[in-house]
């Protein structure tokens, strides 16, 4: 696994169910190509499966 991940919000949260958009909000993200680094780990691992559809990963 990579030390630190790049997520980057791709795709919009209108008209997504709560539970997407509160985790998309949980991952710091917050407008549209935004980019956020986070650590790799199964919390953030399991939080970007859920919203892959909205998001981009890139490993650093």
């Amino acid at each position: 696994m990579a030390n630190k991940l790049l997520v980057t919000l791709s795709r919009s949260v209108i008209g997504r169910p709560q539970d997407q958009r509160e985790t998309v909000k949980a991952l710091g993200l917050r407008k549209l190509n935004q980019t956020v680094e986070h650590q790799d780990n199964a919390a953030i691992r399991g939080m970007i499966t859920k919203v892959a559809h909205l998001v981009t990963v890139k490993e650093q």
